[in-house]
C-alpha cells in the first residue's frame, strides 16, 4: 500500500515537473516572440522602411505558421510531443543567430518566416500536450497558466527594444542564447504521444478530421483569430503609429508590457471563472470590455497615464482569449480531434496576425490620428456577434455528439 501510494506521489511529481517545463519552454518562446514584433518595427521604422512594408513584414512569422500546419499533425502522432518541440527549438535558435549576420529586408523576412514554421511546431506540440492531459475542471486553469507563461515572456519581449541604443544585435544574440537553453530543459522531458482514434474514426482522412472541428467547434475558433490580429497589431504597428504621432520609444516600451502585464493579472481568474460559469458568458465580457477600453484610448494619445491605464485594462479583458478560446475548443471536441483542433486554432491565431499588421499598417498610411484604434474596435465587435448570438441549444447538441 505504502509503495502504491510512493509511486501515485512520483508520478504526480513527473506530471507536474512535466508541466512546469512546457510552461517555461512557453515563457522564454513568449519572449523572443515579443520581442521580435516591435524589435524589427522599429529597426525599419529608422531605417526608413513604409508603414505598409513594415505591417507587411511582420506577416512573415504567421506566414511560416500557415506553411507548417497541414504538415504538422501527422509527424505529432507517429514521433510524439518532444521530437517536434526540440525541432522547433532547434529552428528558431539557428535563425535567431542569423540574423546579425545579413540586415536585408528579404534575407530577415525568411528567417521570420521559419521562426514562425520552428514557434508552430513548438507551441502546437505543446498546447496538445496540455489539452490533452488536463482534466476538463482544471483544464481553464491550465490553460489560462500556459497563457500567462507565454503573456508574461511576450510582454517583457518588448523591453529589450532599449538594448537598440547599446547594440543593434544584441537583442538577437540574447533570443537565441535563451532559446537553447530552453532546448537543453527539453531534453529532461520523457516523449509521450496523443490519444489514438477509435477504430470508428481511425480511416478518416485529415481534411474530413478539420471538417468535423469546424463542424463541431468553429465559434471557439474565433478568440484566437482576434487575439493574434489585437496581439500583432499592437506589437507590429502601434510602434510606428507611436512614433508618427509624438509618442516616444520609452512610452512605448512601457505601454505595451501594460497591456501583457494586465493579460496575466486577470488571465488566470478568468481561467477559473469559465471552469466554473462557461466560457461563452466569460468570452462576451471579454469582448465587449476589451472593445469600450480600446475605443477609450483614441481620446488618451495625449495623457501617458490615462493611457497606460487603458491599455492595462485593455488587457485584462481581452490578454485572456486565445486561452480562453482553446479551452472552449476543448470542451466542444473529443480527444483525439484535439490535435486538428490546435491546428485549426494556430492557423485561426496566424490569420488574425497576419490580417493585423497590415490593416494596421494600412490604416497608419492613410488616415491621421488614431484611426487604426476603430480598426481594433471593430474587429472585436464583428467577432463578438456569433459568440453572443449562438444558442446554448447548439452547445449542448454538441456536447452530447462528443461524449
Amino acid at each position: 500500500m505504502v509503495l502504491v501510494c510512493f509511486e501515485k506521489e512520483m508520478l504526480m511529481q513527473l506530471s507536474t515537473y512535466k508541466f512546469s517545463v512546457l510552461v517555461s519552454i512557453v515563457f522564454i518562446s513568449g519572449f523572443a516572440q515579443g520581442m521580435l514584433l516591435p524589435l524589427i518595427a522599429v529597426i525599419f521604422e529608422q531605417d526608413g522602411t513604409s508603414a505598409s512594408l513594415n505591417g507587411f513584414h511582420a506577416t512573415a512569422l504567421y506566414i511560416g505558421i500557415l506553411i507548417a500546419s497541414p504538415f504538422i499533425e501527422k509527424p505529432l502522432r507517429k514521433f510524439g510531443y518532444k521530437p517536434l518541440i526540440l525541432a522547433g527549438l532547434l529552428a528558431v535558435v539557428l535563425c535567431f543567430a542569423m540574423f546579425p549576420v545579413w540586415k536585408v529586408f528579404w534575407f530577415w523576412f525568411v528567417l521570420r518566416l521559419l521562426i514562425g514554421i520552428g514557434d508552430h511546431m513548438l507551441h502546437f506540440s505543446t498546447q496538445t500536450w496540455i489539452t490533452t492531459s488536463s482534466p476538463e475542471k482544471k483544464r481553464g486553469r491550465n490553460i489560462s497558466i500556459y497563457g500567462i507563461a507565454f503573456g508574461a515572456g511576450f510582454g517583457i519581449g518588448p523591453l529589450m527594444t532599449k538594448m537598440l541604443e547599446v547594440n543593434e544585435n544584441l537583442p538577437f544574440w540574447l533570443a537565441a542564447g535563451l532559446c537553447f537553453l530552453s532546448f537543453l530543459l527539453m531534453t529532461t522531458i520523457r516523449n509521450e504521444r496523443p490519444e489514438t482514434e477509435s477504430a470508428r474514426t481511425s480511416g478518416i482522412t485529415a481534411i474530413d478530421r478539420y471538417k468535423d472541428v469546424l463542424k463541431l467547434a468553429w465559434v471557439s475558433l474565433l478568440p484566437p483569430f482576434g487575439y493574434g490580429f489585437l496581439e500583432a497589431t499592437l506589437h507590429g504597428s502601434f510602434p510606428v503609429f507611436a512614433l508618427r504621432n509624438g509618442i516616444s520609444l520609452d512610452w512605448v516600451a512601457v505601454l505595451l508590457p501594460a497591456f501583457v502585464l494586465g493579460s496575466l493579472v486577470f488571465q488566470l481568474p478568468l481561467g477559473i471563472l469559465s471552469d466554473k460559469l462557461g466560457r461563452k458568458p466569460i468570452l462576451i465580457f471579454s469582448f465587449v470590455s476589451g472593445f469600450f477600453s480600446f475605443l477609450a484610448t483614441y481620446w488618451s494619445m495625449n495623457n501617458f497615464w490615462l493611457l497606460i491605464s487603458l491599455f492595462f485594462l485593455s488587457g485584462m479583458f481581452v490578454g485572456s482569449m486565445f486561452s480562453l478560446g482553446i479551452a472552449y475548443m476543448s470542451d466542444l471536441l473529443p480527444k483525439y480531434h484535439l490535435p486538428a483542433g490546435n491546428i485549426l486554432a494556430g492557423i485561426s491565431f496566424s490569420i488574425g496576425s497576419m490580417s493585423g499588421p497590415m490593416i494596421g499598417g494600412s490604416f497608419i498610411s492613410w488616415f491621421d490620428g488614431g484611426a487604426f484604434v476603430f480598426a481594433i474596435c471593430g474587429m472585436l465587435f464583428v467577432l463578438c456577434l456569433p459568440i453572443l448570438f449562438i444558442k446554448n441549444k447548439h452547445e449542448i447538441t454538441i456536447k452530447s455528439k462528443t461524449a
